[in-house]
């Protein structure tokens, strides 16, 4: 009886030694799906540094000076908190539009962008799933006699969009009368609204209602013309980077990263992202 009880104790050592050894296993398999590997990090960021493609007077992208403890903006939170991920040094770079911020993510001057994930941008660069949606729309002046959105497109109404934007693509396809103007910065859009050279302006709403806070009277229409789907984008060639920028934005979604950075940037006229 005795040698059998010794068996039994025996064996149910056996089991727990076992059973902490997978536990051991498990544990180790959860830190490698969570921690990135040295090569995703060298493909992501290949200087050692993640520099991040940003640029101004947008909560999508950056408000405020990088160097500043109140920079704020989606895109500057989200590149931040991915070098943190990535293990290596921030480096927001300002450009003067988002045209320009495309272009050096297309060379590769930078390692990470946050836009609109459009079929065209695709082609140049490769995108993490959607992290926020949000609507486009049109701002317009004091005074302005444009009641809705269906009253944009009649002769004469002269409607901003800025250089190189989805904006631009899309409305200079689908306006039959109203005349595009393209603009080289927000800042030369609000100025151009405000002295009457523009009837309207169109981005996605993020952006419309941090405009209006500086063109008195202005409004932003209600509706909507399109949706923009913003992701991280990181530039071609880089696919082992890819795993690690989807995982980062999945767990950001999930443990309220993204919902911080909207709250903290002041993003409005936003939608759910599944």
């Amino acid at each position: 009886m005795r040698i059998a009880e010794e068996a039994v104790m025996t064996a149910r050592r056996w089991y727990l030694h076992l059973a902490a050894i997978l536990l051991a296993i498990l544990a180790g398999c959860a830190n490698v799906a969570t921690d990135p590997d040295a090569a995703s990090v060298r493909a992501l960021a290949p200087t050692g540094k993640l520099r991040v493609g940003l640029y101004p007077g947008t909560p999508t992208s950056i408000i405020g000076d990088p160097a500043s403890a109140s920079a704020k903006g989606v895109g500057f939170d989200l590149g931040r908190e991915l070098s943190k991920r990535a293990g290596v040094p921030f480096e927001p770079i300002v450009f003067p539009n988002n045209a320009a911020v495309f272009a050096a993510a297309k060379s590769g001057s930078v390692d990470m962008v946050f836009t609109n994930a459009t079929p065209a941008r695709i082609k140049d660069l490769d995108f993490s799933p959607t992290v926020v949606r949000v609507e486009q729309g049109y701002l317009v002046p004091a005074r302005s006699t444009i009641g809705s959105i269906a009253d944009i497109d009649r002769t004469g109404t002269r409607v901003g969009v800025s250089e190189g934007s989805t904006s631009e693509a899309t409305l200079s396809r689908d306006l039959k009368n109203a005349t595009i103007v393209r603009t080289s910065s927000l800042k030369n859009a609000i100025a151009m609204l405000a002295s009457g050279q523009l009837e309207a302006f169109a981005t996605n709403k993020a952006t419309l209602f941090e405009m209006s806070d500086e063109v008195a009277g202005s409004r932003v229409l209600q509706g909507k013309w399109g949706v923009e789907n913003f992701a991280i984008g990181i530039p071609k060639g880089r696919d082992a980077a890819l795993p690690l920028v989807s995982r980062f934005v999945s767990e950001a979604k999930a443990d309220g990263g993204v919902t911080r950075a909207v709250e903290r940037a002041g993003l409005r006229g936003t939608e759910p992202a599944s």
